[in-house]
């Protein structure tokens, strides 16, 4: 299945729409995550998961949106933790 943000997605001739309401995937990107529900966060021009929240020394992280194989950390060096792996070094660095 394919998905964006954890919410089912659909193509009809090169257009993506949501399973749940058949609204563009363009026109939606900012929508609700399909995990947790929350949209994400905006913050100057910045914006992240809502349940992940800010986290230090994280350059850009996804919680995977329901699925652990597509969560992934990048930190400020560039190297990043995919996966389990990068779900745990969410929930540690959650507590900061």
């Amino acid at each position: 299945m394919n998905k964006y943000r954890g919410n089912g997605i659909y193509e009809v001739d090169g257009e993506w729409f949501y399973n749940k309401n058949d609204l563009k995937v363009k026109d939606n990107v900012e929508i609700e995550c399909g995990m947790c529900g929350y949209k994400p966060i905006k913050d100057g021009y910045e914006a992240y998961d809502a349940c992940i929240g800010k986290l230090i020394g994280v350059m850009n992280a996804c919680c995977g949106h329901g699925d652990d194989r597509d969560a992934y950390v990048q930190f400020l060096d560039g190297k990043s933790v995919h996966g389990k792996d990068a779900i745990d070094i969410m929930q540690i660095l959650k507590k900061y």
